[in-house]
């Protein structure tokens, strides 16, 4: 009997606890583990199908030079070689680490020491700074220090919750669902503020479509009213906060109900509603995500935001703080570590002092002195030529940082790159002198941090698979052919996670609350055994900080003008997330099941501008910036505000000819955390004309170059699924088939044409594309695939007894589809969200979908009403 493994999900911050059980070869079994803190059992649509991506398709195995295959002694000895003649002919300040949250802490310590211990330079920075740099900046100016003062159990106390530029029910469901379940038993009040209508916002009892970036004039805008109406917490405000000559005057001058309510473009009622909830619950958690962070006002909006608990003593006590949730599961290990630039290690900045601590424990005489490069000055350098060896580690900066065409440009021009990852071919690997095949989820060992400070194992389910290794042997391998083998002499995770916990401990007597004291003696069978728990306790329990004197920061901060439309690019582009993808879906972009929710890059615009530009839903448009230019499929969507568009990040040149948005925002970034401003970016859109239309399905999931101006990708049962559009003759997509027994039918009235490969009694292929009549549903020839004896009815695209189409997949778990869902509503009379989960199943297993069945329930309800009348 195979007995579950613990673990922890790969996925967003919240962290959830796993029971993964392996079924043999590459199969494992996925549950949520129920004694988790994090999840209690519970897992969204993306940990609930991570069997579905350990496979290993695309997988790099081997190490590589070049196009080809190497030995680890050769490649390592060469990534230490140039590194160090880089070294000594252009200083340490030539080299560059890029890492991720996608390491576990262990890798990113490894990482860290060797950069800033004993190479000498401060240039490690991680992906995490285009997510929640901000929040840490925001932090260490208010606290002292990088500390989130909130857990989950606050959002079971609360009264009121206010979510800011975060789409909870997409982005961190788990949490979402939480919030819901506070909802529905202590009645907890529901505040979501967004540009967009998010389907957070279901349900809510107010949301704020405010200005994008005005952020920073609703928070001081509340304090002002909290002030006026003599609702600040005054004993707080003297014994544990300090604020600086004229804050208060600043926030009385210019900060009324009605200055603030133009200023964010909401009707004043809208406000002063919000104002009265939050004075009417003292029991708050804002809980903020990108949509704060991703600003280049990033750090002053968080500050705005902790202003406001520390001015109300909303603060260290339960139901009560600001809480910032992170994007990627191990980007708080990351902070704590010390991955990014301007940090040193263990929460440790570079005065003099912690440089002459750190050099002491470490043995390094040659501590970095100074911060280093964040990620858009880091690759600005590398196009500059100051920075000559880069090495990526288990992150897609060709694809996620802004400008990405000028950082492709920048790893080209690059004399020595070094990518470690898990799939042999990125957008950023393609780039790479030196490609080294790291381990995945499933085969790595070792501990990540979630957004509420929990400490949790992720624990190997799996072998390691050809020669894949883990992140933190190949750190130290480099690093002793460079010459500290001592410094490097780990041999298991365990070693490295004692050494991180004495660090953190290290002459720290009460200075830093990051302290792992009790961890730093552990054996290796404690470590293998160890439970998740939180590091901090109940900070600021005791209205105690740490900082000089003891107290919390107000911190001054204003609103920035916000700039008005422009000529060239009269709209504003927002980007994020969909609720089944992640990052650049080198992992999600496996999974055929999460694949369905949505399969192409959808550009959403407000009915309003979409008759102004003449584009209707499903049309191809372009949106472009002064920065570059991407396709996206057209979504008419009220959700958002006129005059703004919304288009998400995960798609790449892997997975279409379009759809790549981070070619599009700016390198700006926030002058205090150095977080791109992902969020507000001046851009055009048109509407592209295309001839005709159609999709293409491949047994098999070798990928295919399509020739024609739109084609997207996605995984399938047994296969891949294209969408493609274009103009000219559409026979050329015939190239992309495979040969075998070809079957045709072409009616040129509509312009349809159909051509199926069936090669030894199975389908091998399908094009079926058409300039003017209706496609048929993808469903029943995706089944092909895995059917025996096919033959040329397969060109009707619907078998004997189908079943009528079941529309755009919303829950993924049961494969449930919106006509079905509509049908069960309308037929059986559904009134809630549990009944249709009881008729039909939708929405009983993850839960992340529950928001887009309440959606779909009020639309279907009017529009029985209104057939009705």
């Amino acid at each position: 009997m195979t007995i579950p493994i613990r673990t922890t999900c790969a996925y967003c911050g919240v962290g959830c606890g796993i029971s993964a059980t392996p079924m043999g070869g590459r199969a494992v079994t996925i549950a949520g583990d129920a004694a988790h803190p994090a999840n209690s059992g519970k897992l969204c649509s993306k940990g609930t199908h991570l069997g579905e991506t350990v496979g290993l398709e695309g997988r790099l195995l081997h190490p590589m030079i070049g196009d080809k295959r190497a030995s680890w002694d050769k490649a390592l000895d060469l990534v230490a070689k140039r590194f160090r003649e880089t070294i000594a002919k252009h200083g340490p300040d030539s080299v560059a680490f890029y890492v991720s949250g996608q390491l576990l802490t262990e890798d990113y310590y490894v990482a860290n020491k060797l950069m800033k211990g004993f190479i000498g330079s401060a240039n490690i920075d991680t992906n995490s700074r285009l997510c929640m740099s901000s929040a840490v900046a925001g932090h260490n100016r208010a606290f002292g220090e990088d500390v989130v003062p909130a857990s989950y159990d606050d959002l079971d106390e609360a009264d009121l919750i206010v979510l800011v530029g975060s789409n909870t029910a997409w982005c961190h469901p788990i949490v979402y669902q939480r919030i819901q379940a506070a909802r529905a038993a202590r009645g907890t009040k529901l505040v979501v503020v967004d540009p967009r209508r998010t389907e957070s916002c279901e349900g809510a009892d107010l949301h704020l479509a405010l200005k994008p970036g005005s952020d920073v004039a609703l928070m001081n805008g509340l304090l002002a009213w909290m002030d006026q109406a003599g609702l600040l917490d005054g004993d707080f405000l003297r014994d544990s906060v300090a604020a600086p000559d004229g804050f208060w005057e600043a926030i009385r001058a210019g900060h009324d109900l009605w200055t603030t309510a133009k200023a964010c473009d909401l009707p004043p009622t809208e406000l002063q509603q919000f104002y009265e909830m939050f004075a009417a619950n003292p029991r708050t958690v804002t809980l903020f995500s990108q949509g704060i962070n991703q600003s280049i006002r990033g750090t002053d909006q968080v500050n705005a935001i902790i202003n406001v608990h520390l001015a109300t003593g909303r603060i260290g006590k339960p139901g009560a703080a600001p809480f910032s949730i992170t994007g990627q599961p191990n980007a708080m290990g990351g902070r704590e570590v010390g991955g990014l630039a301007t940090t040193l290690a263990a929460h440790m900045d570079f005065a003099p002092d912690n440089v002459a601590r750190v050099g002491r424990f470490w043995a390094a005489p040659n501590v970095a002195t100074k911060p280093g490069l964040k990620a858009v000055d880091l690759f600005r350098a590398i196009d500059e030529g100051r920075i000559k060896a880069l090495w990526v580690m288990a992150t897609n900066p060709a694809v996620s940082m802004p400008d990405a065409g000028r950082v492709r440009e920048a790893l080209e021009a690059c004399p020595f790159v070094v990518v470690s990852d898990v799939m042999a071919t990125t957008d950023t690997a393609v780039h790479a002198h030196v490609r080294l095949p790291a381990a995945a989820w499933g085969e790595k060992d070792g501990t990540v941090t979630n957004s509420d400070r929990t400490i949790s194992r992720q624990r190997a389910l799996l072998p390691l698979p050809g020669e894949a290794k883990p992140d933190w042997w190949i750190v130290t391998q480099v690093a002793r052919r460079m010459g500290w083998r001592n410094a490097f002499a780990y041999d298991r995770p365990a070693d490295i996670w004692r050494e991180h916990a004495r660090l953190t401990a290290y002459q720290n007597d009460g200075v830093r609350l990051l302290n792992l004291r009790a961890q730093a003696t552990i054996g290796n069978e404690v470590y293998a055994a160890m439970e998740p728990f939180r590091w901090g306790g109940a900070p600021f329990a005791y209205g105690r900080f740490p900082t000089n004197d003891g107290k919390a920061r107000l911190v001054p901060v204003t609103q920035m003008a916000l700039q008005g439309p422009l000529r060239d690019w009269p709209m504003t582009l927002n980007t994020g997330r969909y609720r089944d993808q992640w990052h650049t879906m080198t992992r999600t972009g496996l999974s055929p099941k999460l694949a369905r929710h949505r399969e192409e890059p959808l550009v959403e615009i407000h009915p309003q501008d979409a008759v102004a530009l003449g584009i209707a839903d499903g049309d191809l448009a372009r949106v472009s910036t002064a920065q570059g230019e991407s396709l996206f499929r057209a979504r008419i969507s009220d959700g958002q505000r006129p005059g703004e568009v919304f288009t998400p990040i995960h798609w790449t040149d892997q997975q279409s000819s379009g759809g790549r948005t981070g070619l599009l925002p700016r390198p700006l970034v926030d002058p205090h955390s150095g977080q791109p401003g992902f969020k507000s970016t001046p851009v055009r859109v048109e509407r592209i004309a295309t001839e005709w239309k159609g999709f293409l399905i491949l047994r098999g999931a070798e990928p295919v170059r399509v020739p024609c101006l739109w084609a997207t990708r996605v995984t399938v049962p047994g296969g891949a699924l294209y969408e493609v559009a274009g103009n000219g003759d559409p026979a050329r997509l015939e190239a992309c088939l495979p040969k075998g027994e070809r079957v045709e039918a072409i009616d040129t009235t509509r312009g349809t044409r159909r051509v199926a490969i069936i090669r030894e009694g199975k389908l091998a292929g399908v094009l079926i594309v058409t300039r003017s009549g209706q496609l048929p549903t993808r469903d029943w020839l995706i089944g092909q695939l895995a059917v025996e004896g096919v033959g040329a009815s397969v060109l009707a695209a619907r078998g004997p007894g189908s079943q009528p189409d079941k529309g755009a997949v919303v829950c993924v778990c049961f494969d449930i589809g919106l006509n079905q869902i509509v049908a069960a509503i309308r037929d059986q009379r559904l009134v809630d969200v549990p009944a249709i989960g009881a008729a039909i199943g939708a929405g009983t297993n993850c839960g992340s979908c529950r928001p887009a069945l309440a959606n779909i329930l009020v639309q279907t309800s009017q529009e029985t009403l209104h057939a009705a009348e």
